[in-house]
């Protein structure tokens, strides 16, 4: 058993004013199976990046282990490949046996190794490098978030294999795959890194309580400041009054009074200036600890919705619908029948590639919202009622580029508005004068749903919206859904969201 050590990391992008890590210490051990957590664009995946060397630093990392890292990026010309002809550049001295032993604990068949990397599906990918990774000399396994893009299925194939794996460190915002897979939780706050044992919900319960406790304390400090600020107030009136009356006075109204009197008044003047300077110290003394003691709080913002009704109550109605592929052998399904009415949120659920996404586009286009051709066939009925407004979250973000000036003029949003949303999401105000492409993947998904909450409709089709969505805002998220009620059509893989917000389940 041994122990990666960092001390007094920092660390800032050149060209940046944001400083990500600055002076941070902390040791874990290379056994233990470690969860990362945090909001978006805070360092995470750059930290790993630290690990593997990719970035100059001050400070140190010492380690006693190799790290390896997941995903690894697979260059043009390796796609074509299979993973047997290319595991060795993943993995030198990676043996097949090996990696076919890993895959059969993955609950997968051997012949994916064999195919084409082009032709895997995500879930089959996200396989074949974990097997690969794992099958060589323990190195310690910088994972991150593995499940994004992955069916139920094959998240729960994943978290079942990570689940009796140890010694690596895991970023990933599914509260579901961080409870079953680590024993301790690396939680990267607003000013520092702390190190906590046992696995996500454990970490929440006593960060929770932890916060409570802060706004407690703070309250205390509150009150206290609030009393000496009033003491410090009376004090400097006596203080002024006293020293108005050194220099002139009535002999009738003060005949007790002579040109003695006055160094007595100038000392007891000074004496309650004296006072009133103590009081103003310890009252900036009482600030500095209530502001120390709020530095770690996280605390998330309500969000809000503006969601339209409708003069018909059925937004969107299927029936015995059927989509196939132009080409294509087999339907993406067939006999699908629903109705989606104003107030209810339905989940959509089923694996990758069964036409989730497909169907959300054809609603899309039945609702004359998008007027793409889209190369499949379709039968049955899907009408969508007239003058329908939608407000649509796509699961892919690659087309996000340029200044947030530029695309709030594109999509006619409120810029002010916008920005005051991506703040409530816990976005830095630095972030805002970068080109969205600099973006990380979870504030490129955040842009894609301030919009959409910015944009008042009858329903909102939401693709994947959680992908990359830090845990923080997740929260956020049910707790507005489940405040506001919107007419939601969504695809979301994330269990614990699915089974607090939908309302109905529709599997494909």
């Amino acid at each position: 058993m041994s122990q990666i050590r960092v001390n007094n990391l920092t660390f800032s992008y050149e060209g940046h004013f944001d400083t990500i890590f600055e002076n941070v210490s902390f040791s874990i051990d290379t056994d233990w199976k470690l969860g990362f957590v945090g909001r978006n664009g805070k360092g995470k995946t750059t930290f790993l990046q630290l690990l593997m060397g990719k970035y100059p630093y001050s400070g140190s990392i010492t380690a006693p282990t190799a790290f390896d890292y997941f995903p690894r990026p697979i260059p043009p010309e390796q796609m074509d490949q299979t993973g047997a002809d290319f595991m060795e550049d993943i993995k030198a001295g990676c043996a097949s046996w090996r990696v076919l032993r890993e895959l059969e604990k993955l609950e997968e068949s051997s012949e994916i190794l064999y195919r084409p990397f082009r032709t895997l599906s995500p879930g089959e990918r996200t396989k074949v490098l974990l097997a690969v990774l794992f099958s060589g000399d323990q190195d310690f396994l910088l994972i991150d978030e593995p499940t994004n893009h992955l069916d139920q299925d094959s998240r729960e194939q994943v978290k079942n294999y990570l689940s009796h794996k140890k010694g690596f460190i895991l970023i990933s915002h599914d509260r579901d795959l961080l409870d079953a897979c680590v024993d301790h939780i690396l939680a990267l706050n607003r000013k520092s890194l702390e190190v906590q044992s046992g696995n996500f919900s454990s970490w929440w319960e006593n960060r929770q309580r932890k916060d409570q406790f802060a706004l407690a304390e703070n309250e205390k400090h509150l009150k206290e400041i609030g009393k000496l600020r009033q003491a410090a107030s009376r004090s400097s009136r006596w203080a002024e009054k006293n020293e108005s009356t050194k220099i002139g006075y009535d002999p009738i109204k003060n005949h007790d009074r002579n040109m003695g009197t006055r160094a007595y008044i100038g000392a007891k003047t000074k004496k309650m200036q004296s006072r009133v300077k103590q009081m103003e110290k310890r009252i900036n003394r009482e600030i500095q600890e209530k502001e120390g003691l709020l530095v770690g709080l996280e605390q998330t913002v309500d969000l809000k919705l503006m969601p339209l009704s409708h003069h018909k109550n059925t937004l969107v109605d299927i029936r015995d619908y059927e989509l196939i592929y132009q080409d294509a052998k087999e339907p993406l399904f067939t006999g699908l029948t629903f109705s989606l009415c104003q107030g209810e949120r339905i989940a959509l659920h089923g694996e990758n590639g069964c036409g989730k996404s497909t169907l959300l586009r054809m609603i899309l286009r039945q609702a004359k919202t998008i007027e793409e051709d889209l190369p499949v066939r379709e039968s049955g009925c899907c009408e969508t009622a007239s003058g329908l407004v939608i407000s649509y979250v796509n699961q892919d973000t690659s087309q996000l580029k340029g200044s947030i000036s530029h695309f709030c003029q594109e999509e006619h949003l409120e810029e002010s508005l916008f920005c005051s949303i991506l703040r409530q999401l816990d976005m830095d105000r630095v972030q805002f004068s970068k080109n969205m492409e600099d973006y990380s993947e979870g504030q490129k998904k955040k842009i894609l749903l301030a919009a959409s909450l910015l944009t008042p409709a009858h329903l909102y089709l939401w693709d994947e919206p959680l992908n990359f969505i830090d845990v923080f805002s997740r929260m956020q998220l049910e707790k507005l859904l489940l405040e506001y009620k919107p007419t939601l059509l969504f695809v979301e893989h994330d269990v614990r969201f699915r089974e607090r917000i939908a309302t109905q389940t529709i599997t494909l």
